[in-house]
């Protein structure tokens, strides 16, 4: 649930594209995606040092069948600032599905990980899904 290289004119289609590798996968269901952009929409899945996490409302937690995390990588990034006021620029960005509390386990793990800007380059510029992979695997450690 990776891609590589991508380029989106808005948040909303990024954000799209993270649910719908997770209806691809088999985590959720097709709604689930609307309530990503709901979400961001009442509070911003922007995290800074160039992430954002976008997941599902709470109401939407009916929607996922299986814990699950997509990862899309965008190297000019996307804008997730909504006022015009602030840069808010996303180079990587997961989208998570949790079932029960697990999102919130997988959004602390990523967190922190992030919080640290070297880790946020490792991930914007690899260069294979391996790579991003074996780095994601660091966070379950």
């Amino acid at each position: 649930m990776i891609l590589l290289n991508q380029s989106y004119p808005t948040k909303d289609k990024a954000i799209q594209a993270a649910g719908q590798l997770l209806v691809d996968a088999g985590c959720v269901e097709a709604a689930y995606v609307e309530a990503m952009i709901e979400r961001d929409n009442l509070v911003s899945t922007y995290m800074g040092n160039f992430v954002a996490i976008p997941h599902g409302t709470d109401e939407a937690k009916k929607f996922v069948k299986k814990t699950g995390i997509s990862v899309i990588q965008i190297p000019e990034g996307v804008d997730f600032d909504t006022t015009g006021t602030e840069e808010k620029l996303a180079m990587v960005i997961f989208g998570i599905a949790g079932i029960g509390d697990e999102h919130l386990d997988l959004l602390s793990k990523i967190a922190i990980f992030c919080s640290d800007v070297e880790n946020v380059v490792r991930l914007a510029n690899a260069d294979s899904k391996e790579a991003i992979a074996a780095m994601l695997e660091e966070v379950e450690a």
